[in-house]
């Protein structure tokens, strides 16, 4: 494939407090073999050259494991492709001549700080108010083999804790649910004798922390699960209400 010129609609919003619109911005000689954030790269530094803005996204460190990069890209979550975060997307999946419709996260819990910057501490809080266990960390800690754990355990506990927190799951509800964020990281716990101490507060005090953020319920699409670059299962949603439900019996 011949290198592409491609047509970009990028949300443009100057603070949290400035109403946001929708800005044109042509782009050229786009190579396939760039990542999505190297073509806004492209376009920043073309922007900059002309005296302009540059467009303000978040990224830290280009290999999907952090999930800063987080973008809306023409209506889906991380672009395109699939299992993968907006780093990874490459303009392979794009053709010379498109246009591409960017934007951030839309969820009230994740204000704009600026174009595509969202604010995402209601993350940093839910998992404050529970997403943690009590270690004694003193030198007097059990043998990693002293407590045995089924490999099917360990192995879900391991899935559950691959969420990176991106917040994709959020952006493609249309509640802008974040149970499946909240589920991947009580089940990590849940499902580990490490995590039993604080069992009952810990679902308790993050789903409690998970409503004033304000998300919304489950919609029951699976629109979550599809779009989250680590494949996070929606088991984890169901676990954690059954881990909430045994909280509420305890009392």
């Amino acid at each position: 494939m011949d290198n592409m010129n491609l047509t970009l609609k990028i949300w443009r919003q100057k603070d949290s407090s400035t109403k946001g619109q929708m800005v044109d911005y042509k782009v050229t000689d786009i190579s396939e073999h760039m990542s999505f954030l190297e073509m806004m790269d492209v376009l920043n530094e073309q922007l900059v050259n002309s005296g302009e803005e540059p467009v303000a996204f978040d990224h830290d460190c280009r290999e999907g494991i952090c999930g800063m990069c987080s973008l809306y890209i023409n209506g889906e979550a991380h672009g395109p492709d699939r299992g993968i975060t907006t780093c990874q997307l490459h303009m392979r999946m794009f053709n010379d001549g498109d246009t591409i419709t960017i934007e951030p996260w839309r969820a009230a819990a994740f204000p704009v700080i600026k174009d595509l910057v969202v604010d995402r501490m209601a993350f940093e809080r839910i998992q404050q108010a529970g997403g943690y266990i009590s270690v004694n960390t003193s030198g007097n800690t059990q043998d990693a083999n002293s407590l045995p754990i089924s490999k099917i355990a360990a192995d879900e506990a391991m899935d559950a804790a691959a969420c990176i927190g991106c917040g994709a799951c959020v952006a493609s509800c249309k509640n802008s649910s974040a149970m499946l964020f909240v589920g991947a990281k009580v089940s990590q716990y849940a499902l580990l004798p490490q995590g039993q101490v604080e069992a009952t507060e810990r679902v308790k005090n993050m789903v409690a922390q998970m409503d004033l953020e304000g998300f919304g319920n489950c919609t029951n699409t699976g629109a979550c699960e599809v779009e989250c670059p680590k494949g996070i299962s929606l088991d984890n949603i169901a676990r954690m209400n059954r881990e909430f439900m045994k909280a509420n019996v305890k009392g």
